[in-house]
């Protein structure tokens, strides 16, 4: 009898295996490079690193110069969504290359579990996240280093680009873990998308619904303080967060995972997304609303006060470092007056709206106050000009209110103080008027309520601006009285400063 003897092989330890996250990660940094190979998800990548690069070197107006920090974070959020849905069908069509290609079956001699792929897939989405996350803080750094800016950012603000591309990496992947089918990704985005517009304009009214949307834009031709915004920014992140969470886990439970710490993670993220939306669904509270109605009713009592020259500029807290720049513009007017309009102390107070929120977009009524100047929140561009018409208002009619109402030949007195000394005035006279244009009559926009200017007054101006600057300044001086008159035409002030006389009825919108 004789006893064979034969080696066999040491036993495998496949625990030891299964517990090594080694693989994960490397499938992740593997799916990652795949996604980058993808047409929509290159495609849109480029566009929105190029066209934030673009708009960032090449601003579309003056205002650009001077942003409002608390205005910038929110401008971060919208470009990125082009990412994020492509992100939502690429990783949906990666999560079923095995599927498509019928290798699902070679998977069960790997030993890594389906579950832990799904992990890998879900961390394939993390770089582009970093990626949006890096954009986001140039964009606003670069607004924040600009010598204009004022105001002040939002953390919550800048997460929620990061975060809502995560969000649809993870809502691609738990698709196709629950629905494994290639057609569901691209029905699921025109679904998501009339989701998205259904939430945004609110369900039956109800404002907190809008809020269930990854983004959420409020925009107002005006800017706010940073203090009386009243967005649940802080909250909507958190919701954003959960919400991630939620479809990256729900995604792994799906493939498989059924281990107590994932089931208690998910228990988690559903807590923490419902957590978000109960908080950011409280609407305007009753501080804030007072706060908004005191900054709107009684400016002055939210304001401090300084002084440049004769005049006192009065702003909030995050334009007090603007009102030199204003003084330079009322300066700049009360040169080409005459009389004591040259050196009358002026009163310019910063004015807002804020009792309507973001959403609001009320005009600022004039004030009545002698000598007061309304200027607003935002700045640069056409801002500068209208800015220098409600100066020179002032100055001509003693107010707001009268200066507003001006409707005789005073008009060509106002708009030569505010453009005679523009670098390109008549660049700023067509800016200045709604439609943009150079002749006929025009509405004159300023910060509170805007002038008619009539045809003749249109003419007047132009001509006026095209003479040598010492010439008119002199000649308005030395008639600054008769100029100045209440209901002085404009065929008057034509003869007075030697322009051609204008023909047809001197009445306002002809």
């Amino acid at each position: 009898m004789s006893t064979v003897m034969e080696a066999t092989a040491p036993p495998v330890v496949h625990g030891e295996q299964r517990r090594s996250w080694a693989a994960v990660f490397a499938l992740a940094r593997f799916e990652a490079r795949e996604l980058l190979q993808y047409i929509p998800v290159a495609a849109t990548l480029l566009f929105y690193v190029g066209y934030t690069g673009w708009k960032l070197v090449s601003p579309s107006d003056g205002m650009a110069a001077y942003p409002a920090l608390q205005d910038a974070d929110r401008a971060t959020q919208t470009t990125p969504i082009l990412l994020g849905i492509a992100l939502f069908v690429c990783v949906n069509r990666a999560a079923l290359r095995s599927r498509r290609r019928g290798t699902d079956r070679h998977f069960d001699v790997l030993v890594m579990e389906p579950w832990r792929r799904t992990v890998g897939h879900a961390l394939s989405v993390v770089p582009f996240a970093v990626l949006t996350a890096l954009v986001v803080l140039t964009q606003f750094t670069w607004q924040a280093l600009r010598p204009g800016a004022v105001g002040h950012g939002s953390v919550a603000e800048l997460a929620v680009a990061p975060l809502y591309v995560l969000l649809f990496g993870a809502l691609g992947l738990l698709v196709a873990r629950l629905i494994p089918s290639a057609f569901a990704a691209p029905i699921l985005v025109i679904g998501l998308f009339t989701f998205l517009l259904f939430v945004a304009t609110g369900t039956g009214g109800a404002q907190w619904s809008r809020w269930l949307s990854p983004v959420v834009s409020e925009n107002s031709s005006s800017t706010l303080p940073s203090d009386l915004l009243g967005r649940p920014a802080a909250w909507h992140a958190l919701y954003l967060a959960g919400l991630v969470l939620l479809a990256a886990m729900a995604a792994v439970l799906a493939a498989g995972g059924r281990s107590w710490p994932l089931k208690a993670g998910l228990a988690g993220a559903l807590a923490l997304a419902l957590t978000g939306a109960v908080g950011q669904s409280g609407g305007v509270s009753p501080e804030l609303a007072a706060a908004r109605e005191r900054a709107t009713v009684s400016p002055e009592k939210e304001q401090s006060c300084v002084r440049h020259g004769a005049s006192q500029y009065c702003a909030f807290d995050e334009w007090n470092a603007r009102t030199g720049t204003w003084a330079g513009v009322v300066d700049r007017v009360q040169a080409l007056a005459g009389g004591t309009a040259a050196s009358r102390p002026l009163l310019v107070r910063q004015r807002i709206e804020a009792r309507y929120g973001l959403d609001g977009d009320a005009a600022i009524e004039p004030s009545t106050t002698p000598g007061q100047v309304t200027v607003g929140t935002r700045w640069g561009g056409n801002r500068v000009p209208e800015f220098a018409v409600g100066v020179a208002s002032v100055l001509v009619g003693g107010d707001e209110k009268t200066g507003s109402e001006l409707c005789d030949g005073r008009m060509v007195t106002v708009m030569w103080l505010a453009l005679g000394r523009d670098a390109d005035p008549v660049a700023d006279l067509r800016n200045v008027r709604v439609d943009d244009s150079l002749s006929g009559p025009a509405t004159v926009l300023t910060p509170t309520n805007p002038m008619p200017m009539s045809t003749g007054q249109t003419d007047v101006v132009r001509e006026l601006l095209s003479r040598p600057r010492a010439d008119v300044t002199a000649a308005v001086k030395s008639h600054w009285a008769q100029l100045t008159a209440r209901g002085v035409t404009t065929a008057e002030v034509a003869r007075v400063l030697g322009t051609k006389v204008p023909k047809g009825a001197d009445e306002c919108g002809q």
